[in-house]
């Protein structure tokens, strides 16, 4: 009996032990787990600091660089306001110079300008016999209808009354010159045999006396065809007449002595360089030379050879 009580105790103490150990071991293990579990709760507040710290840091940045951004624009958009005011300012003295530069031109084309080449000459102004133009240039024979004699127009016409000349040849038409620029002393010799030959009544209806022609100016000639010749006679039925009527103002060139004027009589054959802004407002205007008031043509003088 006793020696079953004793393997009883015996056993009881072996399970005794085993619960001992058992709860030994499951305490060291709850021992480390709490550890652990400890450990990383420290561990993640100290990383949610830190990230919260990083974070805060971070919004300060932003918050700056927001700050220098906005400053920036505003610094922007006054330097693009000083800018567009400052472009203003050039265009506005570009602008100034411009015209002042402009003034500057047209006074300078106006001193330069012979003020004689648009007046009157027609019983109304007078030349004085020391007259001539600056320039004279000799009209190719090609385009005139004496070959073996000298014709002269002003310089500065010449290119004006060539591409008259050549553009109507292109259209059919066959135009020369019978008389150009004519001296003081020229004109009286030829008045003084018109005056001979057909009296003076009525050479003062188509010959001008001596520094009142235009053709003292070098601006001025006479055209006639092969067919026409020197007599002039029948020109204003020509084709070549009317083809000047249609055209001559493109080149600058007026008929001074149309249909019932005041001055002489009737001379198809005349035309005079007067600029091409001029001629073409007078035809536009289905006006003539001498209709117009001297104060008027005077305007034109800055666009003669323009």
């Amino acid at each position: 009996m006793k020696e079953k009580i004793n393997k009883i105790l015996q056993r009881a103490n072996i399970k005794i032990t085993k619960n001992i150990t058992l709860g030994l071991v499951l305490f060291v293990i709850l021992i480390a787990l709490f550890s652990q579990q400890w450990i990383l709760q420290n561990n993640f507040q100290k990383t949610k600091k830190q990230t919260y710290n990083q974070i805060n840091s971070l919004e300060k940045k932003i918050v700056g660089i927001e700050d220098i951004l906005q400053t920036a624009q505003k610094e922007n958009i006054d330097l693009i306001a000083e800018f567009e005011a400052t472009k203003e300012k050039a265009e506005s003295l570009e602008n100034q110079f411009d015209k002042v530069s402009d003034n500057v031109d047209d006074l300078e084309k106006i001193a330069t300008t012979d003020p004689e080449l648009l007046q009157k000459y027609s019983k109304i102004y007078f030349l004085n016999e020391h007259y001539v133009p600056e320039d004279l240039k000799t009209i190719p024979s090609e385009f005139t209808y004496n070959q073996a004699r000298k014709y002269e127009i002003h310089d500065e016409v010449w290119p004006y009354l060539k591409d008259l000349l050549e553009d109507a040849e292109d259209d059919g038409v066959s135009l020369l010159i019978i008389s150009a620029f004519r001296s003081f002393s020229t004109q009286a010799t030829l008045k003084g045999a018109y005056v001979v030959t057909y009296g003076a009544g009525t050479a003062n209806q188509f010959s001008a006396e001596q520094g009142y022609s235009e053709h003292q100016l070098g601006t001025a000639v006479d055209f006639t065809t092969p067919t026409v010749g020197a007599t002039f006679s029948g020109f204003a039925q020509t084709a070549e007449y009317t083809w000047l009527l249609d055209n001559a103002h493109k080149y600058g060139f007026i008929i001074s002595y149309p249909q019932n004027n005041g001055a002489y009589q009737f001379e198809p054959w005349h035309w005079r360089f007067v600029g091409k802004r001029l001629a073409k407002d007078l035809y536009k205007h289905n006006q003539y030379f001498y209709d117009r008031a001297q104060r008027d043509i005077d305007e034109f003088i800055i666009y003669l050879f323009d």
